[in-house]
């Protein structure tokens, strides 16, 4: 992605401390453009922010920021896109706090698809699991791409699934795109970079900050047409994502559970606020029959998985074999070999093994 001098002023803005979303853009709304905000003058800067926010802004940033946001999008993976480009997420434009800038690691074209966001508890019950990947599964294959947090539980049992189906997934994380968190999220983390794509608001090297979790969650809601929560406790994060949606203007619904479970009652609260019950995914779907979907029909275009499946062939290989034998990176394999695990079509084996199953 290039590095003009337009994105570079764009982040500079968004790296101010102490500037914020709200401030940044009521900057703009007065001064036009971010290079004109950073040429302005302290003093008419401080007729819209604090005497210390103008001064930083005359300051600007340290190089060493900038610089570490230009090796970033030095891999082909990465971009970054600012309010002011054409392909920002148009549903975000319609929210109270769009963010200034997108970090985007993975497929910039999910960005725009017509998306529908899964949430739930951290601390899932295997039904619950099981529920958010075969949902996601199904509502992927009918057009929505899935949108989620890829925390524990019901968020990666969400990614999961949808990446099983043709629609793909995004996570929108609370960290900087460099880090991983949790990190036994690691490999999910890698199969979304390759076939669905990691968004963050937040710069490189952000840290897992508590308050930046629930921040996130109204950019899953914002990018979605609705909002399912799958399990969900009465102080789970996700009915913050829930009530963002319904403030949002977005649908919302709730899969029940048993009235004995802990992991039900946020799910059964919200049906009582006005959430749509779900029972199937073909519930979602006609609730939303007048929305336009991505087109479902797979395109007809080799499948890599099925030539790496005959790379494994029924021998047990490790994974710098399969290095050896297609000529792909380990990132890239790893990416490939989690999708086939998840479809049930290699196992893993003790000592860093794969093999194909019968």
């Amino acid at each position: 992605m290039p590095f003009d001098n337009s994105l570079k002023a764009w982040l500079t803005l968004s790296l101010i401390r102490g500037l914020g979303g709200e401030g940044a853009r009521r900057l703009l709304k007065e001064f036009g453009s971010p290079e004109a905000v950073l040429a302005a003058p302290v003093k008419s800067l401080r007729s819209f922010v604090k005497t210390d926010v103008a001064a930083a802004i005359s300051m600007g940033i340290p190089d060493d920021l900038l610089a570490a946001a230009l090796n970033w999008l030095e891999d082909d993976q990465n971009q970054i896109f600012t309010l002011g480009d054409d392909d920002y997420p148009r549903a975000l434009l319609n929210i109270t706090d769009p963010p200034l800038l997108l970090y985007v690691k993975g497929r910039a074209d999910l960005l725009n698809a017509t998306a529908l966001a899964v949430v739930g508890s951290r601390n899932a019950t295997p039904q619950g699991n099981s529920n958010a990947e075969e949902f996601s599964r199904s509502l992927s294959d009918a057009g929505l791409c899935i949108i989620s947090g890829m925390a524990h539980g019901i968020d990666a049992a969400a990614h999961r699934g949808a990446l099983r189906g043709i629609s793909s997934s995004i996570a929108v994380v609370g960290t900087g795109l460099d880090k991983v968190y949790p990190a036994v999220n690691r490999d999910l983390a890698h199969a979304l970079a390759a076939q669905g794509a990691l968004i963050s608001e937040f710069p490189l090297g952000t840290p897992p900050v508590a308050s930046n979790f629930p921040r996130r969650n109204r950019i899953i809601s914002g990018m979605s047409v609705g909002c399912l929560v799958v399990e969900a406790s009465l102080q789970s994060g996700s009915l913050i994502t829930a009530r963002l949606a319904m403030e949002q203007g977005r649908d919302v619904f709730a899969i029940p559970g048993s009235i004995h479970s802990p992991q039900s009652k946020g799910c059964h609260a919200l049906i009582k606020q006005g959430a749509k019950l779900a029972e199937t995914a073909q519930d979602i779907l006609e609730d939303l029959s007048g929305v336009r979907r991505i087109d479902s029909i797979k395109p007809d275009t080799p499948d890599p998985q099925s030539g790496l499946l005959d790379l494994i062939g029924f021998d047990p290989v490790s994974m710098d074999g399969l290095c050896t034998r297609s000529g792909l990176t380990v990132s890239q394999l790893s990416a490939m070999l989690l999708t086939l695990e998840l479809e049930g079509r290699i196992a893993a084996l003790p000592g860093g093994l794969f093999q194909r199953i019968h």
